[in-house]
């Protein structure tokens, strides 16, 4: 039984929308592996690039979709590691670089 897809697929056999995103490697012929997350309006909030050879890890960009809500929600930043239900972090340039 085939699973009813909720979201848009695309193909790219012109490379038109890798050449847009400018994630396409010209000398290979194909786009690298890569994430491009766009919020409801429209703008790039992250791009993630990986070289042909090395795949995508689907755990983390789900969490760095969860960051993104969260800080976007809380209007605190999420420290490296962060995972849902840990605290953010105050963005504060004063506190640059003190522990």
């Amino acid at each position: 039984m085939a699973a009813k897809v909720q979201y848009p697929l695309v193909s790219d056999r012109t490379q038109e929308i890798c050449r847009r995103y400018r994630v396409l490697n010209e000398s290979a012929g194909a786009a690298f592996r890569a994430t491009v997350i766009i919020n409801p309006d429209g703008r790039i909030i992250s791009k993630l690039v990986n070289p042909l050879e090395v795949g995508r890890n689907a755990y983390e960009i789900l969490r760095l979709l969860q960051a993104i809500q969260y800080g976007e929600k809380t209007g605190e930043g999420v420290p490296a590691n962060w995972l849902p239900g840990q605290p953010g972090i105050k963005m504060d340039a004063r506190s640059i670089g003190r522990i």
